[in-house]
């Protein structure tokens, strides 16, 4: 079975990651794509409890099909939000899956950053999706929505609903739980 992480802070989830692992799904040929909210961000960025990001990413992925999946895994890492740590915590339980780690090309700018960037090479195969205003040639696929969370958690903040960028099911969860400035 091949599987495709789909990590981030998902802080709130929006059509970018939606497309992405429709992308996946579609042309890549993956079995299953699991979304992987990070528990903690390795540099310190703030984020929603991590229980509404996970039910956010559910709630988007509800209607979209089987194999779009919600993971924990990163509260049972604990840890700083590692990639590497997800990955040691996943292999030895998941025997047989060939594991694809996702990155938008927006990210690797950051790559020297990361802790053991070359060891994540060697557990997975890393898939680079093509992020719009951000062209590399290691990038796949046509560029996918000019949108983010910051941009989303602004507007949000400005008393905009973004429901062009925001599925409704998100939306409507961040709204029963008072995310982003959103009222009931």
């Amino acid at each position: 079975m091949d599987v495709a992480l789909l990590g981030g802070s998902f802080n709130p989830p929006h059509v970018g990651h939606l497309m992405a692992a429709l992308y996946l799904r579609s042309v890549v040929g993956c079995d299953e794509v699991w979304l992987v909210p990070s528990f903690n961000h390795p540099f310190g960025k703030p984020l929603a409890p991590f229980d509404d990001r996970v039910n956010l990413c559910r709630a988007m992925a509800r209607d979209v099909g089987p194999w779009l999946l919600v993971s924990r895994a990163e509260a049972s890492v604990g840890g700083e939000g590692r990639t590497i740590e997800l990955l040691e915590y996943l292999l030895p339980r998941h025997e047989g899956v060939k594991f694809r780690w996702v990155i938008g090309s927006d990210i690797l700018a950051d790559l020297p950053k990361w802790k053991a960037w070359d060891r994540i090479q060697q557990l997975v195969t890393v898939t680079v999706l093509h992020r719009a205003g951000y062209p590399a040639p290691e990038a796949i696929g046509p560029p996918l929505a000019m949108v983010s969370s910051s941009e989303i958690r602004k507007l949000l903040e400005a008393g905009q609903a973004p429901a062009q960028l925001v599925p409704r099911p998100v939306l409507d969860y961040a709204r029963a739980k008072r995310l982003y400035g959103l009222e009931p």
